[in-house]
């Protein structure tokens, strides 16, 4: 568009210079005023890890519950893909992260094909 210039975000101060920090968006640290990491950046690490260990796509997260020593995030897992979509197998997996999102532990809990409805 004419006469138009794209802001990058930043102000400039008195010396001329760019100044991003007065324009950023307030990033607090992760955690809480009481130290402990908001929840979804509970998930977020859980994913992140598991993805790491298993060398598994992540395919989405199916439950969240909160312990007194920490968080239980329950995610899907691709196991195999396979051809067409509907028969790719999926796993459920506990994955039980500390209060600061440290990985204490995880364990498939379920297989099963993407096309397979839970009856309960």
């Amino acid at each position: 568009m004419a006469g138009r210039t794209k802001s990058t975000g930043g102000t400039k101060s008195a010396g001329g210079t760019k100044s991003k920090s007065s324009s950023r968006r307030r990033t607090t640290s992760r955690a809480s005023s009481n130290g402990h990491v908001r929840a979804p950046q509970i998930v977020r690490r859980a994913i992140e890890q598991v993805a790491e260990l298993t060398g598994r796509r992540v395919e989405g997260v199916l439950g969240l519950q909160r312990h007194d020593d920490g968080w239980i995030v329950t995610i899907e897992v691709v196991e195999l893909r396979r051809v067409p979509d509907s028969t790719d197998v999926l796993g459920s997996y506990a994955v039980a992260v500390d209060k600061r999102g440290e990985l204490q532990e995880y364990r498939r809990t379920r297989r099963y094909y993407r096309s397979q409805v839970e009856e309960d």
